[in-house]
């Protein structure tokens, strides 16, 4: 079965064209990050291009190199500044992979030992609450 073509109207093409509001973590000419609003733990991050990818199976492996690298540098800053113990790299393809949005996205979530994962269908998160979070792991961001 040949794979969907990419949807212009998706929430993170809408957000990537400020037609729908972040909080934003990190922002190039190659990706932008922004807190999940419904985070599975404190810090949940997610981290997309801004070129238009369904889904990792249809990236241009350029862009994914330049976009790893990003995600990479996000996640040091997220374990870092909440002191996670460590790090969960999410990233979902298509529907029976768990994929949501059809938009390439990596989810960063921090960790802590004994500490279970909320489900990503919950209530969204206050915005002061996660807005506390982004000056955190703004504050701890390296340049590339």
């Amino acid at each position: 079965m040949p794979t969907p073509a990419y949807d212009e109207t998706n929430i993170f093409a809408k957000i990537l064209r400020g037609e729908v509001p972040c909080l934003k973590v990190y922002e190039d000419d190659v990706a932008l990050a922004f807190m999940d609003i419904m985070p599975q733990a404190d810090g949940h991050v997610l981290v997309l291009p801004k070129s238009p990818a369904r889904n990792i199976l249809d990236a241009d492996p350029q862009m994914l190199g330049q976009l790893i690298a990003r995600v990479q540098n996000i996640a040091r800053a997220v374990k870092e500044a909440l002191a996670a113990d460590g790090i969960t790299i999410l990233q979902y393809n298509e529907p029976a992979g768990g994929q949501t949005v059809f938009h390439l996205h990596f989810h960063i979530v921090p960790r802590w030992t004994g500490v279970v994962l909320r489900p990503h269908t919950g209530a969204a998160e206050r915005p002061e609450v996660l807005e506390a979070f982004r000056r955190k792991i703004v504050a701890a961001l390296k340049p590339l």
